[in-house]
């Protein structure tokens, strides 16, 4: 019985409690994800934004007994809180998120059972909205010090498979192309 875990950022290079049962592979659905979340670190994060050009994301099995184990070591990983789970992580089967359709289709194609995934959406300036890509850029080009290497540390060790056009525009603006 195989569960599985998206993921498109940091999830890969820094997987902590998340219980990962093999390697990451690049063949997951395609979805729209893009850098338009101002984390409370400073960073600016991989999301799901619906009007962002789709693109093969990255899948993993976890080492979990069910759906509900593979949302909680999720929620556990990503830092939320139980009450704010069910909104959060997505899963399937038996969600109604959105682009719960097109993952179950994947899904099934790869015999998996279950799938899980952070369902965070974009933010910027305290507000749930997408920024610009140049509000994007503009930011990061701002910052300074510790939060500056944050956001660079994110940016390029985000997988280089994931070409998002905000990620165009900061490797011109700024040269943080991926490191592997």
């Amino acid at each position: 019985m195989t569960i599985a875990c998206l993921g498109w950022g940091s999830l890969i290079w820094q997987q902590q409690s998340l219980p990962v049962a093999s390697e990451w592979w690049p063949d997951g659905p395609s979805l729209p994800v893009e850098f338009a979340r101002q984390s409370d670190n400073g960073r600016i994060t991989l999301v799901l934004v619906a009007a962002s050009a789709p693109l093969a994301v990255l899948w993993c099995e976890l080492k979990v007994a069910s759906i509900d184990a593979a949302r909680h070591v999720l929620a556990e990983r990503e830092g939320i809180k139980p009450h704010n789970a069910g909104r959060l992580i997505g899963s399937w089967p038996n969600e109604d998120h959105a682009f719960a359709d097109q993952i179950g289709e994947w899904a099934a194609k790869k015999n998996i059972v279950g799938v899980v995934w952070t369902a965070l959406g974009p933010r910027f300036g305290g507000k749930n909205e997408t920024p610009s890509c140049e509000a994007v850029v503009g930011y990061l080009r701002g910052l300074s010090g510790e939060t500056r290497m944050r956001a660079e540390e994110y940016v390029r060790n985000a997988p280089a498979a994931i070409r998002t056009a905000n990620r165009t525009a900061i490797e011109e603006a700024l040269g943080w192309t991926p490191i592997a």
